[in-house]
């Protein structure tokens, strides 16, 4: 027997906006370099990114608790739980404060942690408007 080395093969052209729409696809996985407004922009928005995240985080976990605390305190559940009197109802109230204070430390920790990023990041961005205002 004789074997054959020939290729078949399939060819296809995409239309315009197709071949544009490869291209844009494209684009977003090759390695772009980073200008340098670019990168100020984006050490800028950094600093309140870090701090919203935990500042949210902060917020809706005391939430959370405090709702727990007050369905503690103003259902039943403290006796299903076993908690005899109004033992439920105070410990509904100790857990709803420690939400509260959570909640209450949502501003406190976005403000501590925008101001160590920002001192964090201060000398990039010093010498990155320097260089742009040259």
């Amino acid at each position: 027997m004789e074997a054959k080395n020939k290729k078949e093969g399939f060819s296809y052209t995409y239309s315009a906006t197709e071949q544009e729409e490869v291209k844009r696809i494209r684009q977003k996985y090759q390695p772009q370099e980073e200008d340098k407004l670019t990168r100020l922009r984006r050490l800028d928005a950094s600093v309140n990114q870090k701090a919203t995240t935990a500042s949210l985080a902060s917020g809706i976990i005391g939430a959370l608790i405090m709702g727990s605390g007050m369905s503690l305190a103003m259902t039943d559940l403290g006796e299903k739980l076993g908690l005899h009197g109004s033992m439920g109802m105070l410990l509904g109230i100790i857990i709803g404060l420690v939400g509260i204070v959570l909640v209450g430390a949502a501003y406190p920790v976005y403000y501590r942690i925008a101001k160590k990023e920002r001192e964090r990041i201060t000398p990039e961005i010093l010498r990155l408007t320097d260089e742009l205002l040259k």
